[in-house]
């Protein structure tokens, strides 16, 4: 095994846990970037007596280069290190990003230095609780065959799975991983605001054996998974739903139960548990609750002076 010094920039909770674990793998980590406060938290628990450095500084103290900013800050933090000769040739450079492939690190490339994009399919919370979610991970990977024993090298020290991607399909693998993790925390809050408004005592308690089971469910059937209403064509119970959200749910659950409802109509009709007239049924359901929701949001603007 090689062992890398690392230098971290942006010790954000994705950074600070990848290179904490990199570290309890064996590699050195030499130096690591923090600007908020948060960050400079998780280098004192997750690094502790590593330095913190400049962006340069951390670039010229190690060999490989682990990158791990927001996306949007990537491409110019990469111009900012190349044109201040902080990257050389002999730098191995990963960004973290899901949405970027090696493109973005292009300048870097342009020197000689290999360059790899890993993102793990995982979502963090900056502390140490993360270090034991890391084995067993899928990361997805992008790079040249360069960088092909690198990236399955880091990936097998971090206890996880490979999963190669093609650069063009990096943005379509990260609106999966988003949709999926990031929708369902917008699903969860809004159902457990719901069931508050209900005087149920303990949402969360209430909604995750139901929410476990689906998930695993889904994760082993997919479609055949779908229960409820929308799929047995109980026009009634939904249109039930429909008139409560419209009467004491925010417009945004109301908006995000419509857009929901209609893709379990989609894929209920796909899986043949629905029948397409039963469907359009449900589906005029929907569109009346559209109307009701924009005639009720046009009732409480407010009115021009002098009109």
């Amino acid at each position: 095994m090689s062992c890398y010094s690392i230098g971290v920039v942006g010790a954000g909770r994705v950074g600070a846990v990848l290179s904490a674990a990199l570290r309890e793998a064996g590699h050195d980590v030499v130096a690591a970037v923090g600007r908020s406060a948060a960050s400079r938290t998780r280098i004192e628990t997750l690094l502790p007596g590593v330095p913190v450095t400049t962006a340069r500084e951390a670039a010229r103290a190690c060999d490989l280069l682990l990158l791990s900013v927001p996306d949007d800050d990537l491409p110019t933090l990469v111009d900012e290190l190349v044109a201040s000769g902080s990257i050389r040739a002999d730098h191995v450079v990963v960004h973290t990003s899901g949405r970027h492939g090696t493109a973005v690190l292009a300048p870097a490339a342009a020197l000689g230095t290999k360059v790899l994009a890993l993102h793990p399919a995982m979502t963090f919370t900056g502390t140490d609780v993360d270090l034991a979610r890391i084995p067993g991970c899928v990361f997805g990977l992008t790079g040249d065959d360069s960088v092909r024993s690198i990236g399955e090298q880091l990936v097998a020290d971090l206890e996880g799975f490979v999963a190669w991607l093609p650069e063009r399909l990096r943005p379509l693998y990260h609106a999966a991983l988003a949709h999926s993790a990031n929708h369902l925390v917008t699903l969860v809050v809004q159902a457990m605001e719901m069931l508050r408004a209900t005087g149920a005592p303990d949402p969360a308690a209430t909604l995750r054996p139901l929410l476990s089971a689906a998930l695993d469910n889904a994760l082993t059937y997919e479609d055949a998974a779908l229960t409820g209403p929308v799929v047995r064509g109980d026009r009634s119970t939904v249109a039930a739903h429909l008139h409560a959200l419209l009467l004491d749910a925010p417009s945004a659950t109301v908006d995000a139960y419509l857009a929901m409802a209609r893709a379990t109509v989609d894929h209920s009709v796909t899986d043949g548990r629905l029948s397409r007239e039963r469907a359009r049924e449900i589906i005029g359901l929907l569109d009346a609750a559209v109307w009701d929701a924009t005639a009720a949001a046009m009732s409480q603007r407010p009115t021009a002076p002098g009109r």
